[in-house]
């Protein structure tokens, strides 16, 4: 079978991998390609080297990897100046797939592809533990996602929807430098204070940093007194905005006051992008083999899961940090013992208070965290590899294909 599957990069990371290689913007596709690969940013090219020894062939297009794909429209004959979606519809068209694994959130380019690419058998959609407000949601014949909480929810909106757990790629370590570990406890990931999606994760790093020697890599890191002054003016102008509307003040003469009448508009008052007393914990954020060498780096790293999954364990950490070998302190989760034995292949809390005594004694008894850290290492390559998630995948996808035979309906 044919399968494309159609993501996007995080824009920090995609600046970041083209500003550290001059003139990289101007190789071949083939050469891109195989740099991002090999840089193991997000799922990289993960799922296809596993799906290939299954039968599959698969193209993954990064959508907004706008180096990359002038690239391929470059070398295939495709007029100047088309529209990045332009670019990935020609991909698509020409590659013929009969699966299409859309992690997007342009709804209009998903549309284009139903309806433009008549070989398409099935759309696969994925989403987090936290579900933005996506129209697309509505093209997708299944939604896959790591969290079961989403996996309820979609199926509660009326969406199929079925479970698949993230997985490691064995050849990253041997990527990585062997240079001994040089921190003690690191933490890699966002820290969003809008939301709600991070509250708790926010609290919690607050809490654990004052106790513990912890460093806090994350994109946080790079706003500035500029952006706290930014913020501070927008807070001002969305309570001054709301406290006359509760005033009585007609929402149209707020409208007149430059700035009020947009802040009536915004859904809660605006915060400092980060919380001061984390500043000087964080680090610069870190991608690609630069998270993991991060993570190699540490005599343990610790995992926070979003706010979006107060049940189950499902983030990617999990399986990053065991997966070179390094010590994981993470959030206790009701299906956690499932994946991994708690503190015996993985170390577990239920509390702020509970994870910094936790990582004092693993600091304390440095045999017994490598002990668990290669227990956890070798649970990983055992068990939750990209090789056991790709077989799992071909039987998701395989089921629905015969869903939608059975219903006849061989095309969307």
């Amino acid at each position: 079978m044919r399968l494309v599957k159609i993501t996007s990069a995080y824009p920090g990371y995609l600046k970041q991998f083209y500003a550290r290689r001059p003139g990289g913007a101007l190789l071949s596709y083939e050469e891109q390609k195989k740099a991002l690969d090999q840089d193991a940013f997000g799922w990289a090219d993960f799922w296809s080297h596993a799906l290939t020894p299954l039968g599959y062939e698969v193209l993954e297009i990064t959508r907004n990897a706008g180096p990359l794909q002038e690239a391929w429209a470059r070398e295939n004959g495709v007029e100047e100046g088309m529209a990045p979606a332009g670019i990935v519809l020609e991909q698509v068209k020409r590659f013929r797939p009969d699966i299409l694994w859309y992690d997007d959130t342009d709804e209009a380019l998903l549309r284009g592809l139903r309806d433009t690419v008549p070989s398409l058998r099935l759309v696969l959609g994925w989403v987090g533990s936290a579900i933005p407000a996506r129209g697309a949601w509505r093209y997708m014949d299944l939604i896959l996602s790591c969290a079961p909480e989403s996996v309820a929810v979609m199926e509660g909106a009326g969406h199929a929807a079925a479970h698949l757990h993230h997985g490691f790629d064995p050849r990253v370590p041997g990527r990585l430098a062997d240079r001994g570990k040089t921190l003690d406890v690191s933490f890699i990931g966002q820290i969003v204070r809008s939301g709600g999606v991070h509250r708790h994760r926010e609290e919690f790093l607050e809490k654990v940093a004052q106790g513990t020697s912890l460093e806090i890599f994350s994109p946080s890191a790079g706003f500035t007194w500029r952006d706290d002054v930014t913020s501070a003016v927008k807070s001002l102008v969305y309570r001054s905005a709301h406290a006359l509307r509760t005033a009585g003040i007609p929402a149209s003469w707020i409208s007149a006051i430059p700035l009020a009448g947009g802040a009536l508009r915004w859904q809660a008052c605006p915060v400092s992008p980060v919380n001061r007393r984390l500043k000087r914990f964080l680090r610069p954020p870190a991608f690609g083999l630069d998270m993991f060498q991060v993570i190699r780096d540490s005599r343990m790293t610790l995992n926070i899961h979003a706010d979006s999954s107060p049940r189950f364990a499902s983030n990617m950490r999990l399986f990053e940090t065991t997966g070179v070998g390094t010590c994981l302190v993470t959030d206790w989760r009701e299906n956690l013992h499932e994946l991994f034995a708690p503190d015996s292949e993985v170390v577990t809390y239920r509390s702020a208070e509970e994870c910094m005594e936790k990582v004092v004694w693993l600091l304390e008894n440095p045999r017994e965290r490598e002990e668990i850290a290669m227990a956890g290492m070798r649970r990983t390559l055992r068990e939750h590899t990209f090789e056991q998630r790709a077989a799992e995948l071909d039987r998701i996808i395989r089921r629905a294909l015969e869903k939608r035979i059975g219903r006849g309906g061989a095309a969307p």
